[in-house]
């Protein structure tokens, strides 16, 4: 169990550094979703990788979440659906945001932990020309630290982190993996999943500090298996927003 002692270790510095040098940068996204919700706009997520698109599952339709996180789910995305691997398609990103109908003034909040693939980078520079305010869960170190004009980069070798409006930075290394272990050739133990998702989080619980301090009600769900929980959807989010949110 000493790997799996020190895995746990390493995960907690991850999201310690991310409590310590982050708070600023999540404070300023939370204050840029509170404005579109007082506008009555929803929030956008979209996790631009196979498994960094459980960001977006993370925010959508979540006990103890807020309502208003509308995800974008591309076909093809996921390693379960197999092909095609439309994280590295170039082009496709104008498409689905016409599709999820993302415009001037709304709010994206883009998750990809390494920041570099073809998704990625045509959702962020479309959102520049569409004049949509954009918010990248990534980290630097992993971007900066995978080589030019590998397969796996956009074209132009840019990182997300220098094309959103905010970035938050989950302090991965490049590769991902977190632990040397003697007999094996690569690092074990994929880090990525926990700072990603506990930084969805913590911009969630500060929008709801934020909202309360303006006076806001959040939306907050309750959990379908509590008593309770599914009139409460029922009655204050699902005919509110199922004609809103694609895949309500």
């Amino acid at each position: 169990m000493d790997n799996v002692k020190e895995y746990l270790g390493k995960i907690i510095t991850l999201l310690t550094r991310i409590v310590d040098e982050q708070q600023e940068n999540i404070d300023q996204a939370a204050d840029e979703i509170v404005k579109r919700i007082g506008q009555d706009r929803l929030v956008y997520v979209i996790g631009t990788g196979a498994h960094s698109m459980m960001v977006a599952m993370e925010l959508f339709k979540r006990a103890g979440g807020i309502t208003q996180f509308a995800p974008i789910f591309p076909p093809g995305l996921g390693d379960f659906e197999g092909h095609p691997k439309t994280e590295r398609l170039t082009g496709y990103a104008p498409l689905v945001l016409d599709y999820y109908r993302v415009r001037e003034s709304d709010i994206l909040i883009i998750a990809n932990v390494n920041g570099i693939n073809a998704l990625t980078i045509d959702t962020a520079l479309e959102c520049r020309k569409r004049g949509t305010f954009t918010i990248g869960i990534t980290s630097r170190d992993f971007a900066n630290g995978v080589e030019k004009n590998i397969p796996s980069r956009h074209p132009s070798n840019k990182n997300l982190h220098d094309l959103v409006d905010i970035v938050i930075d989950a302090y991965v290394p490049s590769g991902d993996a977190l632990l040397e272990i003697e007999g094996v050739d690569v690092p074990v133990g994929p880090g990525s999943t926990y700072p990603m998702v506990f930084i969805a989080n913590a911009l969630m619980i500060r929008v709801v500090e934020k909202q309360l301090s303006l006076g806001m009600k959040p939306e907050v769900r309750k959990s379908g298996n509590l008593k309770g929980g599914i009139e409460r959807s029922r009655k204050l989010f699902d005919e509110k927003y199922y004609h809103r949110i694609k895949h309500y």
